[in-house]
């Protein structure tokens, strides 16, 4: 009497649902890498230990020749506080990330800090890791 096996193993390799998941994953990072907002300043920033989790609505920079920045635009001092209301309105929790070089002056700063507190914005100061 022959015992018959009903179950074969296949030998064959199917690698559809392999090329599947990398096919997502190569279109997630190539979403993903077009949401991050490169910084087109070259700004040497102060170095810092901590790091806030709030997400900046927008960016103000100010560059080694003192010039200011929304985001990649250039304004001048006397035009920052009505750009900003323009672009950020009279939220509440606004937040600012504030680049500035570390050669800037620090009334310079204090200058934009002024501005944020007189329209209730939250300011945070950018560093790079230490």
């Amino acid at each position: 009497m022959a015992i018959s096996q009903r179950n074969k193993i296949s030998v064959n390799f199917s690698s559809v649902g392999m090329t599947d998941v990398v096919f997502n994953l190569l279109i997630f990072f190539m979403l993903t890498s077009t949401l991050v907002h490169p910084y087109a300043l070259k700004l040497l920033l102060p170095s810092g230990g901590t790091q806030t989790s709030a997400k900046p609505q927008t960016t103000v920079s100010i560059s080694a020749d003192q010039k200011y920045y929304i985001e990649q635009q250039p304004v001048t001092l006397a035009e920052l506080e009505a750009a900003l209301k323009q672009k950020l309105g009279s939220a509440p929790d606004t937040y600012i990330a504030l680049h500035a070089d570390k050669s800037v002056p620090f009334e310079t700063v204090v200058s934009v800090l002024n501005i944020a507190q007189k329209n209730n914005y939250k300011l945070i100061i950018a560093t790079s890791p230490k």
